[in-house]
């Protein structure tokens, strides 16, 4: 701790730390968790960093209660003169109003305090300014220095932004004080808001407003049963008479003891200090508290997207699985491309003569398919025109399997803005069609690479790089596993006569290699094409994952806790000292 309070500037970085860290959290499917989020934030931003920045700053005493409750009426009497509008329209404050000292005013009149609400300068007259979103400042020598009041808006407006805007300030107080009647002390809005004051440890003072001498001490009794059981046993009880008109100024006499209160705490820099350490980290570990929440509930968040990542990525490889199967167990070389293979090799009478016709020259194999161009190319349109399509139904399936799925588990990621994912995406055919033609290529590169000697580069030279090249994708294509009947002796035959004139040209073992090294090509680029395809999936995901883990957000909470902790305790240490300007905002 420095001169004055004020806390060394590296050390406030772990409440800055905290808000990044939530800040780039979202709760896409938590919009409870996101207000929560949102909340502790501000909390972050209006109160603990300003107040952990300086200890010794002067206390702001937030001034709440019930609608009619008499806060205004209170706040004028305290500083001697109308400053707040007190009426019988509802709701009267409109406008946050915060009466301080002179020396005060920097303190109030910048943005280390609630920064995200504008400032005006008020000149004491009871009016409203023409921005509403902004706070009022009023600087007064009827305030003492080192404590300043704010009148709030009804916590029970029935305006919705008075309400939001009571509870902010509320939660960037040092200290409350809770104004309610003997009408209105039981009801239980009023409540909510004491019982979150004992969460957070904060002073709290509470003013009976409007007691006749007959229920004074009936009422007096209740309530301070009612705040016992609370957890706020402590908190001061101050009652005030009834006057005869409800705006009238009240008597100086009926809020002396209230007065003296204030002024007690704003002229003892020991209790100031007290009273900002009690509420800091009460408010640090309320804080904490809430962040530990938030910290579950992003768990779950992380659970889900883990959840939902599994189950699209469990999809696309069953595609990948799909188009694997379907170019291994025969089922491309149905129909079109037998018929076309056939045109190309010849009449069955080849099948009868397989043996005979390989047996001959590479010559003779040579003007065997010689004048055949269009057959050829005809088996190459035909193979790439199945294989095609077996990818595309294969990324159809999956982006429909995988939607359904989502919308079976986690519904709520489909109201999300990710349109197009329930199809494959829009240039899958294409992508499609390049992998074919690149995936062919490297069948070309692979069967240049393999010919070693120049009596090979020879026979493939005669035979052709694409005869060669088709041969090969049907020796890949022609397992039987999905053929019966006759389709088992063409489409064998079929591959045996491919495989024997690769054989012929590259010996037993190597079109073996071929083969393999063909297929697993094959598969390696189906599966990086259907991962492309599941990477769509990350627009939605992202939206899930975006932000730190559990375990950040409750490290960086607890920091903040330790930090504010330690203030304290460092402060406590100070207090023993003379304070050399307390009041000085500067």
């Amino acid at each position: 701790m420095g001169q004055n309070g004020i806390v060394p500037g590296n050390q406030t970085d772990a409440p800055q730390a905290l808000r990044s860290t939530l800040e780039e959290t979202q709760f896409a499917l938590d919009a409870d968790s996101a207000a929560k989020r949102d909340s502790i934030v501000r909390q972050l931003a209006d109160y603990v960093q300003p107040r952990l920045e300086r200890l010794d700053a002067p206390l702001l005493a937030v001034v709440g209660g019930s609608t009619g409750a008499g806060k205004s009426t209170l706040v004028n009497a305290l500083v001697g003169r109308r400053v707040s509008a007190a009426g019988v329209i509802r709701p009267t404050t409109r406008q946050p109003l915060i009466v301080c000292h002179p020396d005060d005013e920097r303190w109030f009149s910048d943005s280390r305090i609630l920064p995200s609400l504008a400032r005006v300068r008020s000149d004491g007259a009871t009016g409203e300014s023409a921005d509403g979103a902004a706070i009022r400042i009023l600087a007064t020598d009827s305030m003492p220095s080192g404590l300043a009041l704010l009148d709030a808006p009804d916590f029970d407006s029935i305006d919705d932004g008075n309400r939001a805007l009571a509870a902010q300030l509320l939660a960037a107080a040092d200290l409350w004080l809770f104004v309610t009647t003997p009408a209105r002390y039981a009801d239980a809005l009023p409540w909510q808001f004491l019982h979150r004051a004992a969460e957070r440890d904060i002073e709290v003072a509470v003013v009976l407003n409007r007691v006749d001498e007959e229920a004074r001490e009936s009422i007096a009794a209740d309530l301070q049963v009612m705040l016992t059981e609370a957890g706020l046993g402590d908190a001061r009880l101050f009652e005030v008479g009834t006057v005869s008109q409800f705006d009238e100024v009240l008597p100086a006499e009926s809020i002396e003891r209230i007065r003296k209160h204030l002024h007690g705490l704003a002229e003892d820099a020991q209790s100031r200090r007290a009273v900002a350490a009690r509420t800091l980290v009460g408010a640090a570990r309320d804080l904490a508290s809430g962040v530990d929440a938030l910290a579950d509930a992003r768990a779950r968040e992380l659970e889900r997207a883990s959840a939902a990542r599994a189950l699209v990525a469990a999809e696309y490889a069953e595609a990948t699985e799909q188009v694997i199967e379907a170019t291994s167990d025969g089922r491309l070389l149905r129909d079109e491309v037998l018929g076309r293979w056939q045109d190309f090799v010849g009449t069955s009478d080849v099948f009868r003569k397989v043996e005979q016709w390989f047996s001959g020259t590479v010559d003779r194999i040579g003007r065997f398919f010689t004048g055949k161009p269009e057959p050829l190319q005809a088996v190459e349109t035909e193979i790439e025109h199945g294989l095609h399509a077996v990818i595309i139904d294969a990324g159809e399936s999956a982006a429909a399997r995988a939607w359904r799925g989502i919308g079976r588990t986690e519904p709520q990621l489909r109201d999300l803005d990710t349109p197009g994912l329930a199809t494959a995406s829009a240039d899958l055919s294409g992508r499609s069609a390049q992998l074919i033609r690149e995936w062919q290529a490297s069948l070309v590169e692979t069967i240049q690479a393999s010919a070693g000697g120049k009596r090979m580069r020879a026979r493939i030279m005669s035979l052709g790089l694409n005869a060669i090249t088709v041969a090969l994708m049907i020796v890949v294509f022609a397992s039987t596993g999905g053929l019966t009947g006759g389709e088992i002796a063409i489409a064998g035959g079929s591959a045996v006569v491919g495989q024997k004139l690769l054989e012929t040209i590259f010996g037993e073992d190597a079109v073996r290699r071929l083969a393999a090294k063909a297929k697993t090509e094959l598969n390696e680029r189906v599966d990086r094409l259907m991962s492309e395809e599941a990477k769509r999936y990350e627009v939605l995901l992202e939206q899930l994952e975006a932000g730190s883990s559990a375990d950040e957000l409750r490290e960086r909470a607890r920091d903040v806790v330790e930090l504010a902790e330690s203030a304290v305790a460092v402060g406590q240490s100070d207090a023993a000292r003379p304070s050399d300007g307390a009041g000085d905002a500067s």
